[in-house]
Parts: C-alpha cells; structure tokens; sequence
C-alpha cells in the first residue's frame, strides 16, 4: 500500500503551493516569471542527476529495446509527461512495472501539469474577482466525480490522468484558502470544525473537544494507516484515495501543536528525511528497478534492505551537492536558463535514442542465439559450439511470421 504515499504527496504539495499563491495574490505580488523560476530550481536539478544516471547505467546493462524504452521514459519524463506515456503503454500494476525504471515520475508529471493550470486560473479569478473559494471547490468536485466515472470504466486512465487527480492537490489548496483568508484562530477553528466536522459523523452541537488538535492529528494518522493496509489490493484511486486524502488533511489541519505532529513528526530524523524527501523519491524506485532488471526477478530481501539506505545515501549526496547549489545563492537567472536547457537536451537525447534506437549492441536475440548454441553444444557431447543453428532463436521456419527477430 505504499503507493498512498502519492496521495498524501498530492494533497501535502497543493496546500504548500496553494498557500504561496493565495497569500501573493493577496498581497498583489504574485509574479508567474517568479513563480515559474522557483519551480525550475526546486525540481529540475535532481531530476536531471536521475535520469542521466539512469541514461549511463542503462547503457551498459540494458538491452537495445529495454534501453529504446528508457530513452522514450527519459523524454516523458524531462518534458513532465510520464503519466500520459505510461497511460498509453499500460496500467501501473501490469507485471511489467517493476522493469520501468522511471515509473514513478508518472506522479510528478501530474503535479507540474496541475502547476502550469492552478497559478493561471487562481490570477485570473483574482483579477475578474471571481471567488477562490467557489473556483477550488468546483475544480476539485469535477476532479473527484470524473475519477470515481473513470474509475468504473478505465482503470488506467483513472490512475495515470491528471483530470482525476486534481482533486487531491485542490483537497490541499482547500484547506491553504481557510489557513490564509480566515487567519485568527476563532475563525481558523470555525472553518476547519465545518470542514471536518461530519467525518466525525455527528451534529453541529457536539462538544467542541472533539475538534481539538490531538483528535484531529490521531484521526488523521490512523487514516493514513489504514489507508497504507485496506487498499494494497485494491484498484485505486477511486473511492479508497479519500481515505489516505482526508487523513493528510486532518494532519495538517490539527496544527504544529498537536501531540502526533509535535512528538512525532517533528523528531529531528524525520524532519532530516522530510528535507531529503524529494531526492529520496527519485532514486529508490530506478535502484529497485535495476535490481529486478539485473536480477531477473523479484530481488531477494537483504538487497531489497539494502536499497534504503542506500538511496537515504545517494539522496543526501544529491541535496548537498547538487539540490541545495542551484536551488538557492546568487546568479539566480542564469541557473535557472541553464537548468532549463539542460532538461531540454537531456530529454531531446532520451526522445532521439527511443526513436532512431541508437543502441543496437545488444540484441535480446543475439544474447538468446548465444544461449542455445551453448545448450545444443551440451546436449551433443560437442567440445565447441557449432556456427549457426536453421536460425537466430533454433526456432522452425515455420515461425518466421510470428519471431521475424530470430531469422537471419
């Protein structure tokens, strides 16, 4: 059920943004060239180490169709539109996920796709003075509406469309409009007891002590768990993302003084990781990834382990070195120009490598050829392996029309 973890992404990154925008448009210095230039800061330098790691490593241990998909992957990827590639490929819990070393950007396509739509929406409804109350709430119901429709018909479309996920960045951007248009705590109260107030499943009169911060937080923290338990076999999102999405908001909503939030999350480690949190998403699963590919089958547990720390290791190095020097300090312009053409190429190499498979060094076929000349040598009592068999694969010739690969 680890896949929640989106979910919870989703919602955590629409109402830190959101309350970015809301405040700046409050205060009229909301500027898109500024906002825009954070983003390139904020997201491309990890990205970038990822996948030209991912580039070089599969140079030499992919095949030349594996390394022709990592070339398309690469390019959906620089251009933040994994989702929409992996969408037309197939569904995310096919049998082939775990050999697609960049699945996972599929989610942070959805985010940048939602990043380009909200600030244009939020400045024009701030300017015509439409209200942004009523813009979020619409966007999320239709959000929301047309993933449970999809849910019922297109599974793949439901997971990987943005449509269908919108609502839960707009569930953060909810809660980021009555933390910044209701600031004193009454009313943050008030606002936040009507928001959440029937999860509880009661009335308008209940004692207000069940709307305290440690209720709210340890309501919010077991949703999430059983949200991380009931759904790992269940199709997803539909109904079952509200679990992990109402569970986050509740979090956030209970405050920094709630005891879960105070104790737990607060601990230095955690905030450690949570500083390190970006990077960490982007190396472990290509690590995971490689080690299926290498190992040709689920890795066994003790690599598996391994790959924690490991990726905590490669991400710290990333943030320290990379990250945090171009994300912040002076020749702020210039970075981020430069920061931009480098993604541009990289994901021009990627797309040109997928469409005139630069790589034809290692066939599965040769490697397959190679295999059965061996095992016919060995059935045959032979002290060297003979040239060549009827074809590439020792197939018949009568499946010419069905392997076109494995005749010569």
């Amino acid at each position: 059920g680890g896949f929640v973890g989106v979910d919870i992404f989703f919602v955590l990154s629409g109402f830190l943004i959101s309350s970015i925008l809301f405040s700046q448009l409050a205060r009229e210095k909301f500027s898109f060239v500024d906002f825009y230039s954070r983003r390139i800061r904020r997201i491309y330098p990890s990205l970038l180490v990822i996948l030209i790691a991912c580039f070089i490593f599969g140079w030499f241990v992919l095949y030349d169709d594996e390394f022709r998909q990592l070339g398309k992957h690469i390019a959906g990827g620089a251009g933040f539109v994994a989702n929409l590639v992996y969408w037309a490929e197939s569904g995310y819990f096919d049998s082939a996920a775990e050999t697609k070393p960049l699945l996972h950007l599929w989610s942070l396509g959805i985010e940048e796709q939602f990043y380009i739509i909200w600030p244009l929406l939020l400045w024009f409804s701030w300017k015509k003075r439409f209200s942004l109350l009523k813009l979020t709430v619409l966007i999320l119901v239709g959000s929301f509406l047309l993933n449970i429709a999809l849910f019922r018909t297109d599974t793949v479309a439901d997971f990987f469309s943005p449509f269908t996920r919108f609502w839960e960045l707009l569930a953060g951007a909810l809660l980021a409009y009555f933390t910044i248009f209701k600031s004193d705590n009454e009313a943050n109260a008030r606002s936040r007891s009507k928001l959440f107030g029937w999860l509880f499943l009661i009335g308008r009169n209940i004692p207000k002590r069940l709307y305290s911060q440690t209720v709210l937080s340890v309501t919010g923290f077991v949703f999430i768990l059983v949200a991380i338990f009931i759904t790992k076999k269940s199709h997803f999102p539909g109904v079952w993302a509200l679990i992990p999405v109402l569970g986050t908001l509740m979090m956030i909503a209970a405050g920094k003084d709630a005891w879960i939030n105070k104790k737990l999350l607060s601990h230095k480690l955690l905030v450690m990781l949570g500083i390190i949190s970006y990077p960490i998403y982007l190396w472990h699963w290509p690590l995971l990834s490689f080690a299926q590919i290498l190992s040709v089958k689920t890795p066994d547990l003790p690599v598996r382990i391994l790959i924690i720390p490991v990726s905590v290791l490669l991400a710290w190095l990333t943030f320290r070195f990379v990250e945090n020097p171009l994300r912040f300090g002076l020749h702020v312009r210039i970075k981020t120009l430069v920061l931009f053409v480098l993604m541009f190429f990289v994901g021009l190499t990627g797309y040109l490598s997928y469409k005139y498979n630069v790589f034809t060094g290692r066939s599965i076929s040769q490697y397959s050829n190679a295999l059965i000349l061996d095992f016919y040598a060995d059935e045959h009592g032979l002290t060297s392996k003979p040239d060549n068999l009827v074809n590439e694969c020792g197939l018949n010739g009568k499946d010419k029309e069905f392997f076109p690969n494995c005749f010569s």
